[in-house]
Formats: C-alpha cells, structure tokens, sequence
C-alpha cells in the first residue's frame, strides 16, 4: 500500500466513531439507526457481511456487489455522512453524503445518495437496489474509471523548436475483458518481470473500461529489450512502442533525460503516475517535472456490464494542465558552439546574450554542460584582471602606467612566475594594457599595491563573484579568497585564489560589452519550477552598471587582447583577453570576450581557447 493511500485508509478508518454516533443519533431505540449504522459502516470498513445483513437483498448478491463497487472505483477508502431522516410509518428514507478517495493520487469524488429503508418482519433494512449504491446505477451496470494519460510536453529553444527528438517507449497493457479468470495470472507473471506491484496492477485492470486497452508499465529500450522474450510468453499483453519526443538534443546535459516510470520511481513518489508514465532524471527535464508531465484526466463512468460502452460520467476532472518550458538556448547559436568545441579534448563554451544575460549556448568537450561550464569551480587565472582592473581605473591608475614584466616577482611574500618570460629581459617596460593583453602574471601581481582591498571586493561584487542569482539548474557565480595583505590581493588580481565558472565568466565579459552586469537567464517561462506556487524564488540580483570611464578602459584593453589572435583572424573586430590558470598539474586557459550580440567563455586544456572562440564566430559568420 502506497503511504499516500495508507494515510487516507486510516482517516476514513478514524471517521468511524464519528459516523457512528452521528447515525445513533438520528432516533430512539425504535428506530431503524441500526439499520443505517450497520450499512454504512460495514460498507465503509469493507465488512461487506455486516453490511449486506442490513438490507433486504440477498446476502451473497450485496456482498460481492459492494465488493466489486470498491474495485470498479479502485477506492482507497469510502466515508458517508448523513444529512436527513424521514420516518413514515414503517417506510424511511435517509439521505447521505459520499466521499470516495479514488487514490493513485486521484481526487476525492464526492456525491449525494438515498437509502430508503422498511421492516421486514419487525426488523428495519436497507431495501436493496443499485441505486443504494449511487442514485444513477442501475441493474446490469457497473462503475469504472476512464483515466486518460496527457502526453509530456517538450522543452522548447527560445524559437519554440523543441530540444528533444523522438525517442520509442514501449507499453505494455491489456484488454480487461479479453482477460477473463486468466487476469490474477497475467497480472502475477508481469509483476515478477517488472517489479511492479501485483495488488496495483490487478487494481488498475478492475478499475478500467472492460473493452479499452490498460497500459500497465512502459519500458525504454534498453530495458524493453532485456524483458522482451520474457513478455512476449505473456499471450495475453500486447506491447506497442510509442514514439515521444524525449531524447535530448544539444546542450544535453542542460535537457536532461527522460525515462519510462519504474517501481522505484513509483515507491519514491507516492504512488502509480499516470501521466506520461515518464519522469525526469536529469537537467530541466527533472527541473521541471511537474510542469512537463501535468497530472491525469480523470473520469468516473457509468458503463453496461455485458457491452463495456459508457452510459453516464458521473465526475470528470481535467487535471493540472501541463506546459512545455520555453528556454533561452538559440539553436543557431547552440550548434555554432558545439562546432567549435569538437576539435577539442577538453573544453567549454558558454554563449550569453551581452544585453540581457540570457544563456543562448553551452557546449563541451570532455566535459559536462552542468557540472563544469555551468557549476564548475576553476581558477581564473589572469582574466581576473578585468575585474581588478575596474578597481584600478576607479582609484585613478592610468592604463599607460608602465609595469616591468619579469619573470619573477615577490608580492608580499608570494611568488609569482610569467611562464616563457626570460630572466633579467631589459626592454622598456609595457604599459598597463600590454600587460593586461599579454596576461603578465608578474606585471598584473605588482598592482595590488594600488588597489584598496575593499574596493577589489566591492568591484568582484559588482560583477556578480559571489551573488546569489536563481537558475533551475546548478551554476556558481565565483568565489574570491582572502583580500587582507598585499599577498593575498595580488594572488586574486594573479587569479590563484579565484574560482569562477565558464558563465559566471561569460557574464563579465557581457559586462564589458554591454556596460551592464546581468545575472543569467536560461528559462524564461514558467517563471519557477514550482507549479504549486508554495516555494517563493529567492531575489534574483539586481543589473549592475558600470562606471563608462571603467568601460571605456575595459573595451579598449579587451580590444588589444583579442587583436591578433586565433580569435579574431578575419572574423571582424573581437574583444576579448586570455589567460592561462591553475598549476602545472591541471594547466587550463581562458578566452573571455564577446562579439556583436555575444559574450562568452571558453576553457580549455591542452588547447587554445581562443581557436574555439575564433571558430565560434566564424561558424555564426558562416550561418549568416
């Protein structure tokens, strides 16, 4: 028994005593309160013996009938309440409330019946019928519920094209009334195979029109094909596959996988799900489950017994509505970038939109969309500089100061090394930005000397290091070390004791380029994952401005970066900077830049991140 099912079982168990004095108190001791108290409450705690001695028919008839009810309804409980009793004579009639929980998280249906009453030789009983049972049931009828799966909805692009391409699922059902006494066997031989409950697939059979076919369990094909011969012996199941649109297109990782619902899946969420019988494992599509999978429709039916067609739906309820989730991913963009990244062992690409923050690309190499380009935590080597450098030009260092570039130098005790950079080189010093260009590790490290540590934190804040901003998926938005000492700011302007992520990156870049920071965008409907509206999102972080004499600084230098690298060669005018980081160990390297309406990031290993960046442009300049 599911929990959510156990729960309701005992609620209507508890409403028992409640019933029963409530039914007590309806008449004297000469009354028929026996009569309705027995009934109902034999017919509510499935006393079904009780109950059918209480009434006029024959006994074996009203037992299995009341019996049959609760399997056609495949209720977890029934609760009654009565509302009014008239006394004629030895002729009664009272009038009750129903509630029946009809579980597999399912709604309460609730209805108004009548129980006539009369003695029979001295005693008061039920006088019998099916319309005791509900007011529009009659002889040769029975119940069933017809529920009606909504199929999962896509994720689109920001295009609306959707981000998944067809993917067979298999399903496995039956016709109840093909089934005949064979049901309890198929329904044992299919749980041993599936590990699927016996009680909740039998249940799901009984409970469903005689004549329509039961999906009972769905199977991706891996696992569909390590069950097939053992289904097949099952004569009886009819196994159709089912393409949906389930299989992930670029970027993957971000998608996320779908598969078929199996008996863990069902055990973790309470109970049987019928809508899609498919759950999110991974990405947006686990994000958003809700959302994509909606909930069943639901209907209970009045059908005739002998030809299984409807006669009257009693209740109907359409259930939540789902959606498809609308993304910021620019398919265009998206392949441009996995392009880019294929000649690669080990990179990441991370396109944003410079004006909104919007994430229009995430691809990689030999690594994952998620976990690195979104939620990875690298060093940042000397791209911190540009963050360093709004510090700088706001406490009035001039970008033609000259630095010496040696191969050593000693900041307060730490010691930095410019790799290829020859000892005791005497060629005039480079300015500022020639050292911010080249990435001079020694040059750049000398500045935290002119830089307040307040005003480093205050500008790394500014540039979103560390701010709290909401993406349904896990991403980091970068870390600073310690700023207290000479040592420890010219380690952060050197990026050895910064993290930052491909887009936390990104976004500097976009920064630069639009004189705005932004935080990052990547689903813009719905607005939250949670559909119930229960969990407010926390605040997402404010746009920050830049100081335009920073920016101008910042455009100029980024201009000097880029020049002459893989990045720009006949790709139009680039700007961007890069930078080597991490220890010899683990050696990466950054291209940070943007182009037109794109900023991005790049992370490489054992390759230049400013070829991916090149490629990148020119495969966009390519598209047209």
């Amino acid at each position: 028994m599911s929990r959510p099912r156990l729960r309701r079982t005992l609620s209507a168990l508890a409403t028992l005593a409640v019933a029963s004095t409530t039914l007590t108190g309806c008449f004297e001791e000469s009354s028929p309160h026996d009569a309705l108290r027995d009934f109902l409450v034999g017919w509510q705690t499935g006393d079904y013996e009780l109950a059918a001695r209480r009434t006029d028919g024959d006994e074996a008839a009203v037992r299995k009938t009341l019996s049959d009810v609760k399997l056609e309804l495949d209720a977890a409980s029934f609760r009654f309440k009565i509302k009014n009793v008239t006394l004629n004579g030895d002729e009664a009639k009272a009038d009750f409330r129903a509630e029946v929980d009809l579980g597999e998280n399912s709604p309460l249906w609730g209805y108004d019946g009548v129980l006539p009453l009369h003695l029979v030789d001295g005693l008061w009983k039920v006088r019998w019928s099916p319309s005791v049972i509900h007011p529009q049931l009659k002889e040769g009828q029975r119940f069933a519920v017809d529920p009606e799966a909504i199929p999962r909805q896509p994720i689109n692009d920001r295009n609306g094209d959707s981000l998944q391409s067809p993917q067979v699922l298999y399903v496995a059902g039956v016709v109840p009334s093909q089934l005949g006494a064979q049901a309890e066997e198929v329904v044992q031989r299919l749980a041993q195979i599936t590990g699927f409950p016996h009680d909740r697939l039998l249940n799901r059979i009984r409970s469903s029109p005689p004549n329509r076919m039961v999906p009972l369990a769905h199977f991706g094909r891996t696992r569909y094909l390590v069950l097939k011969d053992r289904l097949a012996q099952i004569e009886q199941l009819t196994v159709q596959p089912q393409p949906q649109p389930l299989a992930p297109k670029e970027p993957k990782d971000l998608v996320g996988k779908v598969s078929a619902i199996t008996p863990e899946d069902e055990q973790k969420l309470g109970g049987p799900q019928r809508a899609g019988d498919s759950i999110g494992q991974s990405g947006l599509q686990k994000a958003y489950q809700d959302y994509l999978t909606g909930s069943t429709q639901t209907k209970v039916v009045i059908l005739d017994a002998k030809t299984g067609k409807d006669v009257a739906v009693l209740k109907e309820w359409p259930g939540r509505a789902n959606q498809s989730v609308k993304t910021t991913i620019d398919s265009a963009v998206q392949q441009a970038a996995d392009q880019a990244v294929e000649q690669s062992r080990t990179s990441a690409l991370v396109a944003v939109d410079k004006a909104t923050g919007e994430i229009r690309a995430v691809a990689t190499s030999g690594m994952n969309q998620e976990k690195d380009a979104l939620a990875g935590k690298f060093p940042a080597g000397t791209t911190f500089s540009i963050i360093a450098t709004d510090a700088l030009v706001k406490g009035n260092v001039s970008p033609k100061l000259r630095l010496a570039c040696p191969a050593e130098r000693t900041v307060g005790g730490a010691r930095f090394v410019e790799a290829g950079q020859a000892a005791g080189v005497s060629e005039p010093a480079p300015t500022l930005t020639e050292n911010f260009a080249r990435g001079c590790v020694t040059a750049l490290a000398s500045l935290a000397r002119l830089v307040d540590a307040g005003a480093l934190a205050q500008s790394a804040k500014a540039f979103g290091i560390g701010q709290s901003w909401q993406l349904p998926l896990k991403s980091f938005s970068g870390s600073v070390g310690e700023l207290g000492s000479d040592a420890d700011k010219a380690k952060a302007i050197a990026g050895e004791s910064v993290q930052m992520s491909p887009l936390s990156m990104a976004l500097v870049a976009a920064a630069v380029g639009s004189g705005t920071w932004r935080p990052p965008v990547l689903v813009t409907d719905p607005k939250s994952p949670d559909p119930t509206g229960e969990i407010a999102p926390a605040p997402t972080p404010q746009p920050v401005p830049l100081d335009p004499k920073v920016r101008a600084t910042l455009t100029a230098m980024m201009q000097a970066g880029a020049k002459g690298s893989p990045a720009q060669a006949g790709r139009g005018q680039v700007y961007g900077v890069s930078a080597a980081a991490g220890d010899e160990s683990s050696r990466q390297r950054w291209f940070v830049g943007w182009q037109g309406d794109l900023a991005i990031a790049v992370l490489a290993k054992n390759y230049n991140p400013a070829a991916i960046a090149g490629d990148f442009f020119g495969a966009l300049r390519d598209q047209g």
